[in-house]
C-alpha cells in the first residue's frame, strides 16, 4: 500500500512562500555572501523573530555558509519590555546565538538637545548594535524592515522631507566596515502578521509608553488609500523605485 501524501499545512505553506521571497531578495540584492557574519537586530517583535527563524535556517544550509548573532537591545530608561528568556530559547530552537545588551540615555538629554524619546531611544539602540557587531566580528546587521516599512519610508520622505529616498534593501555605511541589510525587504506585513499567529510567536511583555500615531501610522493610511485605486500598489510602488526616469523629472537649471 502506498504512503499517504503529505498535504502541507497552511503554515507549511506560507513558510515556503515567505521562504521564497527571502531567497529572492538575498538573491537580487545581493544580501549573504560566503563567509558573512550577520547581526540580527531583534526587538521581539514578529518582524525580528521571522528574520532570525529564516536567517537560522539559511544558516544551516551550505551556501552561501553565514553565521548568525541575534542581539536584542534594553534601555533601561524606557518603559518597553520583553521575556528575554523567551528570546534566547527561540535563538536556540533556530540554532542562532543569542546576546542581550543593555543601554540608556539621560532625561535631561533629552530636554538639553530638544529631542524626543523615540529620537534618543533609537539613537542608543543603534549606536549598541553598531559596538556589538564590532566586538563580535561582524560584517553586516540585518533589520526585519519589511516590504510596507520600505514603502512608507518612500512615502514620509516625499511628503514631510521633499527628497525621494527611502530604506534600501543593502547599504554599505560610510565611516565602518558594515553593510545594513534588509532580507525581509519584498515581504509584505500581513503575511508576517498571519505567520506570526500561525507560529504562535510571543508578543512584548510590555508595550513602549511613549508608542502612539505616527508619521509612519498615516503613511500607512495613503497606501491603503491607493490601494483602493490600484489592488496592487504595493508592487507598483516598489518597481517605481527601480525605474526612476530621471529625464522626466524635474532640474533646476544652472544660471
Amino acid at each position: 500500500m502506498a504512503d499517504t501524501p503529505h498535504i502541507p499545512t497552511p503554515q507549511e505553506v506560507l513558510h515556503t512562500s515567505l521562504m521564497r521571497r527571502f531567497h529572492r531578495a538575498c538573491a537580487d540584492y545581493t544580501l549573504l555572501e560566503n563567509g558573512d557574519h550577520v547581526l540580527v537586530g531583534l526587538s521581539g517583535g514578529k518582524d525580528s523573530l521571522l528574520l532570525v527563524e529564516l536567517l537560522g535556517e539559511q544558516a544551516r544550509i551550505w551556501k552561501p555558509r553565514i553565521q548568525v548573532t541575534a542581539v536584542h537591545v534594553s534601555v533601561s530608561n524606557i518603559g518597553y519590555r520583553v521575556d528575554t528568556d523567551y528570546l534566547r530559547q527561540f535563538c536556540a530552537d533556530h540554532g542562532v546565538r543569542f546576546l542581550h545588551v543593555t543601554t540608556e540615555y539621560e532625561e535631561r538629554e533629552a530636554q538639553h538637545r530638544n529631542k524626543n524619546h523615540c529620537f534618543l531611544c533609537a539613537r542608543y539602540r543603534r549606536k549598541a548594535l553598531l559596538e556589538t557587531a564590532r566586538r563580535e566580528g561582524c560584517n553586516k546587521i540585518a533589520f526585519g524592515h519589511h516590504r510596507d516599512d520600505i514603502i512608507q519610508t518612500l512615502i514620509m520622505n516625499m511628503t514631510l522631507t521633499g527628497n525621494l529616498s527611502t530604506m534600501p534593501p543593502r547599504l554599505r555605511l560610510d565611516k565602518m566596515p558594515l553593510t545594513i541589510i534588509r532580507p525581509l525587504c519584498l515581504i509584505d506585513e500581513a503575511d508576517i502578521r498571519a505567520y506570526a499567529a500561525m507560529a504562535e510567536y510571543h508578543r512584548q511583555v510590555k508595550s513602549c509608553p511613549y508608542e502612539h500615531d505616527t508619521s509612519r501610522s498615516h503613511a500607512a493610511e495613503i497606501v491603503a488609500a491607493m490601494e483602493r485605486l490600484n489592488p496592487d500598489v504595493r508592487s507598483s510602488l516598489w518597481a517605481a523605485m527601480e525605474n526612476i526616469k530621471t529625464d522626466y523629472l524635474p532640474h533646476p537649471t544652472q544660471s
